[in-house]
């Protein structure tokens, strides 16, 4: 009886913890992805020169400059291209924006 209280209360508590991984991270089946060349052209829409196209934790992720000319890193939800995360790294007072106002990929 208690080894089945033990398992049940872990299987209770289990999603509680997935609740709590970090929202950074994208869990998308690669079959879903938009190409690369759509990154590509969401950043040419927006006024960003490319430095790299990368993936970290499931999402991709750009490296370049903004049209203003600061370095940034920017976040997307690889299915939708949904911008989750702006960090514009040379500018320390301009810090990190979430979810930023951009032009949305048609």
């Amino acid at each position: 009886m208690m080894k089945t209280l033990t398992i049940l209360t872990f299987l209770a508590a289990f999603p509680a913890g997935m609740a709590l991984a970090d929202d950074d991270d994208c869990f998308v089946p690669m079959a879903d992805w938009q190409p690369r060349e759509a990154v590509a052209a969401l950043a040419a829409k927006n006024g960003w020169s490319v430095r790299r196209i990368k993936i970290d934790d499931g999402c991709y992720e750009i490296d370049g400059r903004d049209a203003a000319g600061r370095r940034i890193e920017v976040t997307l939800q690889p299915a939708t291209l949904q911008v989750l995360q702006i960090e514009y790294e040379d500018h320390e007072e301009d810090g990190i924006r979430k979810g930023g106002k951009v032009k949305s990929h048609d």
